[in-house]
């Protein structure tokens, strides 16, 4: 499942109670524990396993018009050790037509069953041993739509199918139905135990109109066209998965057809994106070899495919055999120029080797799932574009769980979660994927490979707990981690690292204090590596940091030009190390690694005043790598006017001709921020510009001009659907457009999506408050079906607030108090009920 330099994290201020004194004693004053504190919910074991689920076969069918799906599962168990007489099996929201036992020379048996809406209860007949199988027969309808709406951040929803424009009226939307099973939700569309410490073989008979194409997990065996009209699919998975994992898509789909050595891969897209499918998705086999030969267990699967949905409830999902993409993967030829989904797509690849053929037996053990995942967005980043690259990708790793430890700290592996959807957030992600970089840099990259084949290998088709990854490393290198695995999986928080280095009488004394509340984090044992550069010769030293307070005494002839602490930049933590403004120069001139370089200069961004500020940053803005050139112009941007004009020819050279389009665009918005009109000309050949992200700057740049014939030229990009285009355009439509833009808004926000809507709405409540005459039903009534049945929630959030530009007007204060009622998420109602209305 897919979730989204220099980043430290603000200390959290410890607030005092104060408790009721005793009789003739002042009260005892007693810190509270900072806001981050890992809360101690209810233990959360792993399920017990009192049967077997060998084999599940279904027979699907779907009424569209209520959205139904009718199936026929029969499913093959044993009990797992004990002799068991009862099987309870997890089914949400059916109507049960009938349960019976399957016997082979005789008629099936019907049997006797309890059922309350989630949980199907079945007496067996008879005690059956550990060496007895059984076969059961349930007829069923899954009504999902029915069910009480759960999600997460991850997964916003949790009603395992759905149907997308199911009755045809959304002239803009294909007709879909896809399956979406993490964490619980496949038992929403099949009966089954629904526990990731299960794993079972499959076939699934899909029967659909002929018109449309199915995928789902293992091989396509054959399609039968039966006599009303419909077909029939067929679908074998011969190796055992977990139930979760299991998969449905239909629609009508264009079939790209790749390979990977003899294995088939298929690319499922709309057929607007048959052209482009392959530059979105061709990496495929080059990663599938490229982690095959890393683990040294080749791609252990029968197929893979991967097919793109509408309205997906997540970025993505690694479905054994058939990976499911959220829509926003389809690009034209134009906006692949700015970017591509390869993180994403090695992200659901990885997972086939960690998540489906080791799955974590609890979700409490989450990250030995996603932690792998995350990483391998770097090992492919690193391998295909460079080590920069996956450098700029780890600081946004480690960017995007700094801002969640402001709030939040827990331990990686966590057994006393409230919630089992709460484990995805970015410590089981962007946490565990920095956890295990720095596990890969301690052992070296020949264990860690080699341990990853030893984990693999040893523990194929299972489930495991994270003590059996340490075992392999530890089995692999001879060394105990337990060290390692208790203070970074085991616990909660980060190292916050104060550094001070001194130089006198030949010595270079290097001081380190762990800062971290203690009461709450461990004391760190850190290994890692300090470099030291003097007369413009780099010296490596290792050191090992275990207590508190901690001083080095690393050898120097003379006064180092630097000191670099954690040289590799594989630390998870904070680094608070002062350095002079000369200091700050040389790191940034002479480090080769970008996150020192990245943070030299942004430090140095703060000495605004400085003319050999402007010399650097004309060296700084011609870097080969593009985002030292981006945060070059960041730096410039805030730079008093006296020194920019040395800058600006520099600048308008990367506008005019910078081969990446963010940096072209970027250069384009400084240019117009410091507001010279000359560059009028240089804005509208940037609209024509072939990246749409230069266009959309362009645009916007255009707009501050103020020109005359600024709407006649915007109305000439109305007609495009590209969302960097039509949210530029609804920035300065929402405040100049005036009531004629009403038609357009309303056209932009029936066709936007995902995260494009969300800032869409923002723009349109701006332009609602600016020209109260659009307060019209149709637009009222479009926010508000937004608000209620929209399936991402934080759409639903931003049509509520845009609703509320009209707060004043009892009728909508009305349906703001309806909307609130009837939303679930718990999420948007601890928001909303901080409203008053």
């Amino acid at each position: 499942m897919a979730f989204t330099g220099g980043c430290s994290v603000n200390k959290q201020t410890k607030a005092t109670a104060v408790v009721e004194p005793v009789a003739g004693k002042p009260a005892p004053v007693v810190a509270e524990p900072p806001v981050w504190a890992p809360k101690n919910h209810a233990f959360n074991p792993s399920k017990t396993r009192l049967h077997d689920l060998l084999h599940t076969k279904l027979r699907v069918s779907f009424d569209w018009e209520k959205q139904y799906l009718h199936g026929l599962a029969e499913l093959t168990l044993k009990p797992y050790f004990y002799p068991q007489r009862q099987l309870v099996l997890d089914a949400k929201g059916f109507d049960i037509h009938s349960v019976n036992l399957m016997q082979d020379d005789a008629e099936a048996k019907e049997l006797q069953y309890t059922y309350d809406g989630m949980k199907l209860t079945i007496d067996l007949g008879k005690s059956y041993t550990r060496n007895d199988k059984y076969t059961l027969e349930i007829d069923y309808t899954a009504k999902p739509n029915e069910l009480a709406v759960g999600g997460s951040d991850a997964i916003t929803q949790d009603k395992g199918l759905y149907f997308i424009n199911p009755k045809g009226e959304e002239s803009n939307k294909p007709r879909q139905i896809w399956t979406q099973g993490e964490t619980e939700a496949n038992s929403a569309w099949f009966p089954t135990i629904d526990s990731p410490n299960e794993r079972m073989t499959q076939e699934i008979y899909i029967t659909v109109d002929q018109k449309y194409t199915t995928l789902s997990n293992g091989t396509f065996i054959y399609s039968r066209k039966n006599a009303n009209g419909t077909k029939t699919d067929y679908w074998k998975m011969e190796q055992p998965h977990a139930p979760y994992l299991t998969m449905m898509a239909i629609g009508e789909y264009a079939v790209v057809k790749d390979k990977w050595r003899d294995l088939e891969v298929d690319y499922y897209v709309e057929p607007a994106y048959e052209k482009t499918a392959r530059k979105i998705f061709g990496n495929t086999p080059e990663m599938m070899e490229f982690f095959s030969k890393k683990l040294g267990v080749n791609y252990p699967w029968s197929k893979y495919s991967q097919v793109v949905v509408r309205d997906f409830v997540s970025g993505a999902m690694e479905n054994t055999t058939a990976s499911t993409f959220m829509e926003d993967l389809q690009l034209n030829e134009r906006e692949l120029l700015d970017k591509n989904w390869d993180g994403i797509i090695a992200h659901e690849l990885f997972h086939h080797w960690f998540g489906n053929y080791v799955t974590t037996e609890s979700w409490a053990n989450l990250p030995l799932n996603e932690a792998f995942a995350n990483y391998s967005e770097y090992l492919w980043t690193e391998h295909k574009y460079g080590a920069d690259e996956a450098a700029l990708h780890h600081l946004e790793e480690l960017g995007q769980y700094l801002d969640e430890s402001e709030t939040k700290r827990e331990p990686l592996i966590r057994y006393r979660y409230a919630d089992r959807e709460d484990m995805f957030d970015s410590h089981s992600y962007a946490k565990g994927g920095r956890v295990l970089h720095m596990l890969r840099k301690y052992v070296g990259d020949e264990a860690f490979f080699a341990s990853l084949n030893r984990y693999l290998t040893k523990n194929k088709l299972s489930d495991v707990e994270v003590a059996e990854l340490r075992m392999a490393f530890e089995d692999t290198t001879g060394e105990d981690l337990m060290w390692f695995f208790d203070q970074w999986f085991m616990r909660a928080g980060h190292p916050e690292l104060k550094v001070n280095h001194t130089y006198q009488n030949g010595a270079l004394k290097l001081q380190v204090w762990q800062q971290q509340d203690t009461l709450y984090q461990p004391v760190y044992r850190l290994p890692l590596k300090v470099a030291v550069w003097e007369n413009g010769k780099k010296t490596e030293h290792k050191i090992e940091i275990t207590k508190a307070n901690q001083v080095f005494k690393l050898q120097a002839s003379t006064e180092p030009q630097l000191v670099l602490f954690d040289s590799e930049q594989q630390l998870l933590g904070t680094v608070e190390h002062a350095k002079t403004t000369e200091e700050l120069v040389f790191q940034y001139k002479n480090a080769k690694s970008l996150a020192p370089r990245l943070g030299a200069l942004e430090e140095l961004g703060q000495e605004l005043n400085q003319q050999e500020m402007v010399s650097l940053l004309q060296g700084a803005l011609k870097d080969n790598f593009w985002a030292i050139r981006n945060l070059a112009l960041d730096v410039a941007g805030r730079l008093p006017a006296k020194h920019t004009e040395s800058l600006e020819p520099i600048v308008q050279r990367m506008a005019e001709s910078d081969k990446k389009g963010e940096v072209r665009a970027g250069a384009i918005m400084q240019l117009s921020e410091w507001g010279e009109d000359e560059y009028t000309d240089l804005y509208k050949t940037a609209m024509r510009d072939s990246s749409y992200k230069v266009a959309a700057a362009g645009i916007l740049s255009y707009a501050m001009t103020e020109a005359p014939d600024i709407n006649q030229r915007l109305a000439a990009f109305e007609k495009e659907t590209n969302e960097e285009i039509v949210l530029a355009l609804a920035s300065y439509y929402a405040v100049k457009g005036g009531p004629g833009k009403y038609d357009w808004f309303m056209k932009q926000l029936k066709n936007a999506k995902g995260s494009g809507l969300y800032y869409l709405l923002q723009s349109y409540g701006a332009f609602m408050a600016v020209n109260p005459e659009t307060y019209k039903p149709e637009a009222i009534n479009l926010l508000s079906e937004m608000a209620q049945e929209h399936s991402l929630y934080f759409v639903r959030m931003a049509a509520f607030q845009t609703l509320m530009v009209h707060s004043e007007r009892p009728e909508i204060v009305e349906l703001l108090k309806e909307i609130r009622a009837n939303e679930q998420d718990k999420r948007l109602l601890e928001l909303y009920n901080q409203v008053s209305l």
